[in-house]
């Protein structure tokens, strides 16, 4: 059970323990559709409400769950809200659900959610629970709309699919391949560090 102060267990997934910058977890969908924003927001926001959803249920079932089918449980848990936020999503936009793919599907094996279910809300009360799903996903969802502004910004010119950068830019088209995610990527594993040695720096 956790003695963390209830702001503490929300903010650490946004920054110091951030699922993609921090733990490197769920890189496949943060690699593979953060070559737009739409794409980007859409996944971001299956994800927090994977999180939420699932941290929910497992923490008010905790003690119900039999440790030696926990992993299990967990996954059926996870695919019961995976499978309704992709209905969701397919009913809001079919042009979303198809760039997303199979990519929406396997959130059910992301080990960042399942990792969440295991190590705090299958040990912690309803509320520190939701509070750790909100931070992990609002830290997953940070890092890949970041990485989608960038990588649509410069391999689109636009935003949204709205025009930004005018006619006369070239756009990058690297960037909305797979390797441009590799590299904005390490842009940002980058930033963070340097980010993480000045704060640090400032405590010696």
């Amino acid at each position: 059970m956790t003695e963390l102060p209830p702001g503490q267990v929300l903010s650490r997934g946004i920054w110091r323990e951030n699922p993609v910058l921090a733990q490197l977890l769920g890189l496949c969908p943060v690699l593979a559709v953060s070559n737009s924003v739409s794409n980007a927001i859409a996944m971001a926001l299956a994800t927090l409400g994977v999180l939420l959803f699932s941290s929910l249920l497992v923490s008010t079932l905790r003690h119900w769950i039999p440790g030696p089918i926990r992993i299990a449980s967990f996954i059926l848990i996870i695919a019961t809200f995976v499978t309704m936020a992709e209905y969701l999503i397919q009913a809001f936009s079919l042009e979303i659900h198809r760039n997303l793919g199979a990519f929406l599907a396997l959130i059910v094996v992301n080990c960042n959610i399942l990792g969440r279910q295991e190590a705090f809300a299958s040990r912690n009360p309803v509320l520190p629970s939701l509070l750790d799903a909100a931070g992990t996903g609002a830290g997953f969802g940070l890092a890949i709309i970041a990485m989608g502004v960038v990588r649509e910004l410069l391999g689109s010119g636009s935003l949204l699919n709205y025009p930004i950068l005018g006619d006369s830019f070239e756009p990058w088209v690297i960037m909305i391949l797979p390797g441009g995610g590799f590299f904005v990527l390490g842009f940002f594993l980058l930033l963070y560090s340097w980010i993480g040695d000045k704060k640090g720096a400032k405590h010696v």
